[in-house]
């Protein structure tokens, strides 16, 4: 375990009266930072990021043409029930450890705490594989926006051919304006996310509304429910399946994101592994009720596997349930509008990994990307970097078409393979190195629900990794394992270029937090928190709160 030798002096004189100066004790004292952003997210807010992250009817219906060709609507219906089984059990292993070490680092914070004497190579790559994930997660939202932008027009000019260069000019518009919001506007993110909130429900309730109302006709049940569709070219069923599970996957497989404002909500032992969890239940429940309307509202499923409308089929499953091209275009600006957000909240989320990245000397220009800026209150330098990286992978899209899909699976395959990163070291000590916070599972069902988890991660990554449709070519063919072994290789060049002698890694006091832990209880219950950290010595804090 990583310790820091001493604690801050203000430990000892800082009367601990209210939550936000035992959540600054806690990050300067025990997490071995000092508090450098504010802390103006409630409960109502960070977790209305997260939804608003996630997303997940919004995501489906972007993402759904590998899963309609995997399986269709039966194997996402219930690809989706039981990802979200398995996504359960990652959400509460990862609340277990935020409501024990709040920090903006998240996973990459927990992986280097709980791993020991080999805390800063663990760390220092689940720290790359996390923030890659949410650079390729803002990729994926930059293409899916960019398909139903294109989409819209589509439906309008059906004498236009679509082509992946009309895709682009969208992506590179909603991905700087994005980042420009998040820049800019940090202050009103809050706000945004309460309204994005109420406009994706309202949306998705209107759709859903559209989707049962309008249709002539609606599908059978045994469409929905029963009727199995293989048009992978070549794959078993049971490969088939698997493989389609990637869209459920993308519509809720974000529970980390919360967790990256830990240092800017009060009381985030508490308030994060909740927003973790509500986070996590609304993504399934929306989801599966828009899936649901979605496909009963479909009138013929052949015209939708061979729609011309791009690689965004939900167009053609919109034209047919409204009757109207103009319909369609209503129900796609409505997606449209109910994304945007997204985008804007990965950026949130993103842009304060790499932060927490360059805050703990991991990232090249460590000094100029681990500045918060005086005036925004934002990590300007560290989210436009994130933009600029974006900008770049989106040129990849020009030149492939399963790109997109490629994006998609790689998000999913980087991020769950930095939850196992955190979740694995946490099993392998049998769960010792941790002062439980507030959310604590125990030790019999905690180290039961890592494990599933952990196989999870492990069977679903190897099979993401194999190619959608066969026979594999080179245009078809499925990068995710050429996109995460390459990042890796890089993550591995720099750690023994620069990281192995550089890096720092995160700092965490154990005796500390058990002290402020005993100390927080005993305030509660009349004593003083304070009384239990008189014998803190002080910690000297550089000037990005790193313990010097």
């Amino acid at each position: 375990m990583v310790v820091a030798e001493k604690q801050t002096a203000q430990v000892g004189e800082t009367q601990l009266g209210n939550s936000t100066e035992i959540d600054t004790v806690r990050l300067e004292a025990a997490l071995g930072h000092k508090q450098e952003l504010s802390r103006n997210f409630g409960l109502w807010s960070v977790t209305s990021l997260g939804i608003v992250i996630a997303n997940s009817w919004a995501a489906t219906g972007g993402t759904i043409v590998t899963a309609l060709m995997n399986g269709g609507p039966m194997a996402l219906l219930y690809g989706l029930i039981l990802v979200s089984i398995f996504y359960s059990a990652i959400s509460a292993s990862l609340a277990e450890l935020a409501s024990s070490m709040p920090s903006a680092g998240g996973v990459y914070y927990w992986s280097t705490v709980l791993s020991g004497k080999h805390g800063r190579v663990a760390g220092f790559f689940t720290g790359y594989l996390n923030a890659c994930a949410w650079l390729l997660s803002a990729s994926s939202m930059s293409s899916m926006l960019g398909n139903e932008a294109v989409a819209m027009y589509l439906l309008r000019h059906s004498d236009v051919t679509w082509n992946s260069w009309q895709v682009f000019i969208v992506f590179q518009i909603v991905n700087w304006s994005c980042c420009a919001i998040v820049c800019l506007g940090n202050k009103f993110i809050p706000m945004i996310n309460r309204i994005a909130l109420i406009l994706s429900m309202a949306g998705l309730f209107a759709t859903i509304v559209v989707l049962a109302a309008m249709p002539k006709t609606h599908a059978p049940s045994s469409q929905v429910w029963t009727q199995y569709y293989n048009m992978t070219g070549g794959w078993s069923d049971g490969v088939c399946f698997m493989t389609g599970l990637l869209n459920a996957a993308f519509a809720v497989g974000v529970p980390d994101c919360i967790s990256h404002l830990s240092e800017e909500v009060p009381k985030p032992q508490v308030k994060v592994p909740q927003g973790i969890m509500i986070q996590m239940l609304t993504a399934f429940s929306t989801s599966f009720i828009y899936l649901i309307a979605l496909f009963y509202s479909i009138q013929d499923l052949d015209a939708v596997f061979n729609t011309n409308v791009g690689y965004f089929p939900t167009a053609e499953i919109y034209r047919q349930a409204t009757g109207t091209t103009t319909g369609a275009i209503g129900l796609i600006a409505v997606l449209f509008l109910a994304t945007f957000p997204t985008l804007i909240g990965t950026f949130v989320t993103g842009g304060r990994m790499w932060w927490s990245l360059a805050r703990d000397n991991a990232t090249p220009f460590s000094n100029y990307f681990a500045q918060v800026h005086p005036t925004l209150n934002c990590p300007v330098r560290a989210t436009v970097a994130m933009s600029a990286m974006v900008t770049i992978i989106g040129c990849i899209y020009i030149g492939s078409t399963t790109a997109f899909q490629a994006l998609i699976s790689s998000f999913i395959v980087l991020s769950t393979l930095s939850y196992f990163g955190a979740i694995l070291p946490h099993v392998l000590t049998g769960r010792r190195n941790i002062v439980p916070g507030p959310f604590y599972m125990g030790k019999s069902l905690g180290m039961v629900v890592n494990i599933l988890s952990l196989v999870y991660i492990l069977v679903t990554v190897t099979f993401f990794c194999f190619p959608f449709v066969m026979p594999a070519t080179v245009q078809n063919m499925n990068y995710t394992s050429v996109i995460t072994v390459g990042l890796m290789a890089l993550t591995a060049l720099w750690w023994f270029v620069r990281g192995r002698s550089e890096y720092r890694g995160p700092h965490y006091n154990f005796e500390t937090a058990q002290k402020l832990v005993s100390g927080v209880a005993a305030k509660e219950g009349g004593g003083s928190a304070v009384a239990s950290m008189e014998e803190s010595t002080a910690t000297d804090l550089d000037e990005h709160g790193r313990v010097e």
